[in-house]
């Protein structure tokens, strides 16, 4: 997990400690997490992150920069990155996207009915499918990806309503 042990929201389903005002970033991690996993010999590598609304570009540079890193030590490796929502920040997300990585993920979490009683304020289902629609606009090649956790109450309804809306993004 990058940008620290410290998110900035508080999404009900997520027990990471939260703050207004986290640490500051290690300026060394992503050298120091590209030169870990280049030892470890993997295949594939997940990355993700804590939100980090207290950082203008909420930590894309720094994440991108770690997969820039990774990929510079042992471009074999397949990257993902499971991402936050930046705030909607589309800049930000671009900075991932042109990071070198190979596969972007987001997580819609849950269906759109239950956003507001599982997810942060800050985030939303119509942002959440904003970002990974800019993905796709940015770089329409680009494995994408994205999940839902089930049994918070949904319908089958709306369980197929977002799959259907996902599809439509990621195809």
């Amino acid at each position: 997990m990058l940008l620290g042990d410290t998110c900035t929201r508080g999404c009900l389903f997520c027990s990471v400690k939260t703050a207004r005002k986290p640490p500051a970033p290690d300026a060394n991690e992503p050298v120091n997490t590209a030169s870990a996993i280049a030892k470890w010999g993997l295949d594939y590598v997940v990355l993700t992150s804590v939100d980090r609304d207290d950082l203008p570009d909420g930590g894309s540079i720094h994440f991108a920069e770690t997969v820039s890193e990774i990929k510079s030590r042992a471009p074999q490796i397949m990257v993902e990155c499971l991402t936050p929502d930046f705030r909607g920040d589309l800049e930000a997300v671009g900075n991932i996207v042109r990071s070198g990585l190979d596969v972007y993920a987001h997580n819609i979490e849950t269906v759109e009915a239950l956003q507001k009683f599982v997810r942060d304020p800050r985030a939303n289902y119509k942002q959440s499918m904003k970002v990974l629609e800019h993905v796709k606009m940015l770089d329409d090649q680009k494995f994408t990806k994205s999940s839902i956790m089930l049994g918070l109450g949904e319908t089958d309804q709306e369980v197929f309503q977002t799959l259907k809306g996902l599809l439509c993004l990621l195809n």
